[in-house]
C-alpha cells in the first residue's frame, strides 16, 4: 500500500472521529484538502513541531528522505485529483497569508509554489486586519465558484494574527446513474431510536456494486459519478446497529478491504437514499491538538524556522470548510479479513432512512476526498 495514501487514509478517519464525538451531529470535511494544506506548513516546520506534525498527520511511514517523497507524493495526487478534461469538478484552495513583516524565506515560498501549487501571501494584518479578513474571503469565494463566501467570520483575524492557512474545496459530479426526480417522496428519516425527521427520499432501481461486512453488521453501497473517476462509497449499519460502533471499527486498512470493487458484487437494487446539503466550517486548532500536534500553536515552542527567520512564528489558525449536496443529479461539494466479507441474502434494496457515513473516493488513488457522517436532516 502506499505509504502517503495510507497515511491520509488514517488521518481521514482520525478526523471523522474526532469531529463526529457529538454522534447527533452531521459531520463533512476533506481530508485530502486539510492533509495537503498542513503538509505544506510542515515543510518548514523544525524539531518538535515537525515530529508533532508528523504523527497528527500518520506520516511517520513517508518520512525517508528527509520528508521530500512526502511533498512530491502529495504533489502527484494533487495533479492527478486536481487534472483538467474531467467530467467532474473539482477545486481545492489552499494558501498560506502571512504577516508581511515576517521575513518569509525565498526557499519555502518556491517549495510551496513547486509541490503544492499555493502561493503564500503576506498581508497587513497588524495595520489592516479586516481588510485582510475580507481579502482572504474574496479569493476563497473566488476558488470555489462562490460556494463558500465567508471563510473567515468577522473578527477571526487581528493585530497579533501572524500566520494563517485557509483551505477551502469544491466538488461537483453528476451521478453515472442518476435518480428519477419524480421518484422522489417524503420519507420518514429516523434520527434516533425514538425520533424521526422527515427527509426527501430519492429512489432508483438498478444495478450497483455492494458488500456486506458481518464483522460490523454494515452494508456498503457504491455509486459511481459519471466517467468512474469518483465514487461515493456508503456504509449502513443494520437498523439494531449504533453507527458510533462502526465508526469504532475502522481502519484505514479495514476500509479499503471493505471496499475492494473486485469483493463487491453487482446487484439489481432498490436504492432510497436522502437528499441532503451539508455545509460545515472547522476552526482544526482544538482538533489537531487531540492529535498531538499542540507546539505549532504556542508563540514561545513553535519551530517554523523553516518560514521565516524572524523567532516566535506560531500558526494562530487553520480554517476548513467545506460544503456538500446531493441530489438526484449527483453531488455538489465544497472536503478485515477476506472470510468477514460476503453477500448475505439480502432484501435487494438498500434503504438510508438511518444514520450513515459516506465517503467521495478518488478511484485511481483511493484518496479520500471528502467524508461525513449524515445523522440528521
Amino acid at each position: 500500500m502506499n505509504p502517503l495514501l495510507e497515511a491520509n487514509g488514517t488521518f481521514a478517519l482520525n478526523l471523522l472521529k474526532i469531529l463526529g464525538e457529538d454522534s447527533s451531529k452531521n459531520v463533512l470535511c476533506s481530508p485530502m484538502s486539510i492533509s495537503s494544506a498542513l503538509a505544506m506548513v510542515f515543510m518548514g516546520a523544525k524539531g518538535t513541531t515537525a515530529s508533532q506534525m508528523m504523527q497528527a498527520l500518520s506520516l511517520d511511514k513517508c518520512s525517508a528522505n528527509g520528508g521530500r517523497d512526502i511533498h512530491q507524493g502529495f504533489q502527484s495526487l494533487l495533479t492527478e485529483v486536481n487534472k483538467t478534461g474531467t467530467q467532474y469538478l473539482l477545486r481545492t484552495a489552499n494558501r498560506l497569508f502571512a504577516e508581511k513583516t515576517c521575513d518569509i524565506l525565498a526557499s519555502f515560498k518556491d517549495s510551496c509554489h513547486k509541490f503544492y501549487e499555493a502561493e503564500m501571501e503576506e498581508l497587513d494584518f497588524k495595520g489592516a486586519p479586516e481588510p485582510s479578513r475580507q481579502h482572504i474571503n474574496t479569493w476563497v469565494a473566488k476558488k470555489t465558484e462562490d460556494k463558500i463566501t465567508e471563510l473567515l467570520s468577522s473578527g477571526s483575524v487581528n493585530s497579533s494574527t501572524l500566520l494563517l492557512l485557509v483551505n477551502a474545496i469544491y466538488f461537483k459530479g453528476k451521478w453515472k446513474k442518476q435518480f428519477n426526480k419524480e421518484d422522489t417522496q417524503e420519507m420518514p428519516f429516523k434520527v434516533t431510536k425514538n425520533e424521526e425527521k422527515p427527509v426527501q427520499m430519492m429512489f432508483k432501481k438498478s444495478t450497483f456494486k455492494m458488500a456486506y461486512v458481518e464483522e460490523i453488521s454494515t452494508t456498503i453501497l457504491l455509486l459511481p459519478y459519471v466517467g468512474n473517476e469518483l465514487n461515493m462509497i456508503i456504509m449502513l449499519p443494520d437498523e439494531h446497529v449504533e453507527l458510533k460502533m462502526v465508526e469504532k471499527e475502522i481502519t484505514y486498512k479495514k476500509f479499503i478491504e471493505w471496499t475492494r470493487l473486485d469483493k463487491m458484487e453487482e446487484e439489481e437494487v432498490e436504492v432510497f437514499l436522502p437528499k441532503f446539503k451539508l455545509e460545515e466550517n472547522y476552526d482544526m486548532k482544538d482538533v489537531l491538538c487531540k492529535l498531538g500536534m499542540t507546539d505549532a500553536f504556542v508563540e514561545d515552542r513553535a519551530d517554523f524556522s523553516g518560514i521565516a527567520s524572524k523567532e516566535g512564528l506560531f500558526l494562530s489558525k487553520v480554517i476548513h470548510k467545506s460544503f456538500v449536496e446531493v441530489n438526484e443529479e449527483g453531488t455538489e461539494a465544497a472536503a478485515a479479513t477476506a472470510a468477514n466479507i460476503g453477500l448475505r441474502c439480502m432484501v435487494p434494496y438498500f434503504c438510508a432512512n438511518r444514520p450513515f457515513l459516506f465517503f467521495i473516493q478518488h478511484s485511481k488513488t483511493h484518496g479520500i476526498v471528502f467524508c461525513g457522517r449524515f445523522s440528521s436532516p
